[in-house]
């Protein structure tokens, strides 16, 4: 399953290459729907290496660094898949995103 539009592709590129030091507004989310995992992604490399904002549910969310090819072939119990939050929008950019998940130690949608 594909986790990114092309268009979303677009978005993420032109935010790497762009303006690689800017802090971008999120343009998508991805969460395991079986746990606490979560990705908040702003950039993408060619190669299709995401930046964003990751926790893995143990309570330490981080800025860093996630394969998208790696979380399309993750399968969760019962074959339960990654997905994408079809409704997800923010105007907030990634500071915000990150400091209101350091202070709720998760991804939570910043005030």
């Amino acid at each position: 399953m594909r986790l990114l539009t092309d268009e979303l592709k677009a978005k993420l590129i032109s935010n790497n290459v762009e303006a690689r030091e800017a802090d971008h507004i999120p343009v998508v989310k991805l969460f395991t729907p079986w746990a606490a995992a979560t990705w908040i992604l702003t950039e993408m490399e060619p190669d299709g290496v995401c930046f964003g904002l990751c926790d893995l549910g143990h309570g330490t969310p981080e800025l860093g660094y996630v394969s998208v090819e790696e979380l399309e072939l993750l399968t969760g119990p019962h074959g339960l898949r990654v997905k994408r939050d079809l409704h997800f929008r923010t105007d907030k950019p990634l500071s915000v995103w990150t400091e209101a998940a350091r202070r709720a130690r998760e991804i939570v949608v910043p005030k």
